[in-house]
């Protein structure tokens, strides 16, 4: 079985794939398309030409490698994605085999969190129209999903792992929630610009209602994030 998790960044994702690598019986990988997204876009982002030079940067090899036999014998293979590293919607056909899930978050917890770790200039760097057209996608075709927000995810992280777990068909395993400090093995090379929260972590971290106030310039994002958001928890 393939779990691909669609994301976006500072959505609590790494935590996630913590869990899911907990399990025995699961592999996970690391935003497998993040090479080939950095490539097609020349985003100036930390540790680009390492990450494109360290892991697979053409689309359809990183497809191939990803639809291939689960490594090391695993039965689960669970596929951390950043949504917005899909360039071209009309090539994900191949996510018809997954048991696809889309990871939320308010938008103004993310831009906070975003804006201080990279320059923000767009919605689609946050990966919400992205997210939004794997929805449409995932519908057309008669797939299932799962739609989790990251504020239920930490409030009650066995209810909805147990509940995500039992859509799937497969069984609850308490391990997902705790996890070693430290990086992972399977963790991307950008661990250290990026990872800094979750690497001092052993377990999914108690929600805190933050009281934040998004810039100004912001505010155009803000308002069309909070578009997409309200559209995926009317679909919850």
């Amino acid at each position: 079985m393939i779990v691909a998790c669609w994301s976006g960044p500072r959505n609590i994702s790494t935590a996630l794939m913590r869990a899911w690598s907990s399990r025995k019986d699961t592999f996970v990988v690391d935003e497998p398309f993040y090479a080939h997204f950095l490539k097609k876009t020349k985003n100036n982002h930390p540790m680009r030409e390492k990450i494109i030079k360290h892991y697979l940067s053409d689309y359809n090899q990183v497809v191939e490698y990803l639809t291939r036999d689960i490594p090391h014998k695993k039965t689960i293979w669970y596929q951390k994605h950043m949504a917005h590293h899909i360039m071209d919607f009309n090539t994900i056909n191949w996510i018809k085999e997954c048991e696809n899930c889309i990871l939320i978050r308010h938008p103004k917890e993310v831009i906070h969190s975003y804006a201080a770790k990279n320059n923000l200039r767009s919605v689609k760097e946050l990966g919400y129209p992205q997210q939004f057209r794997i929805i449409e996608f995932l519908k057309k075709t008669n797939q299932r999903y799962k739609v989790i927000d990251s504020a239920d995810l930490l409030k009650n992280p066995q209810e909805v792992l147990s509940d995500w777990c039992q859509s799937i068909n497969i069984n609850f395993d308490k391990s997902m929630l705790h996890w070693d400090k430290g990086n992972h093995q399977n963790d991307g090379i950008w661990w250290h610009h990026w990872y800094d929260n979750v690497i001092n972590t052993s377990g999914f971290q108690k929600y805190r209602e933050k009281d934040i106030t998004i810039e100004n310039k912001f505010d155009s994002i803000y308002n069309e994030a909070m578009e997409y958001y309200n559209y995926f928890k009317d679909i919850k």
